[in-house]
């Protein structure tokens, strides 16, 4: 299934959530991933400092613009929030299945 949020281009989205479960109400994010994230962005000062405690890998692994996996649960709906580098915030409700 592809259903793509249009935007500014992805390289404008600071960070986006996704919530795999939504439910018409609340956005509860069970994935969140930091898209600016460049040798010298804040991802990348913020990851450094916990490699020691976490694993270096999981940390990557919310590097960018790719979910990670995840069941299509109850609600049958994800929702998709995503805010740019002007802060701005967009909500995108995708319908799984």
């Amino acid at each position: 299934m592809t259903d793509n949020v249009e935007s500014g281009g992805s390289d404008r989205i600071a960070l986006w959530m996704l919530d795999p479960d939504y439910d018409d109400r609340s956005l509860f994010p069970r994935q969140v991933f930091f898209a600016m994230a460049g040798a010298s962005a804040g991802w990348a000062k913020t990851v450094r400092p916990l490699r020691a405690e976490i694993d270096g890998s999981r940390m990557e692994a919310h590097r960018g613009t790719v979910s990670l996996p995840f069941e299509v649960e109850e609600h049958g709906r994800a929702a998709i929030e995503i805010v740019d580098d002007r802060r701005v915030e967009s909500l995108k409700i995708v319908e799984l299945g």
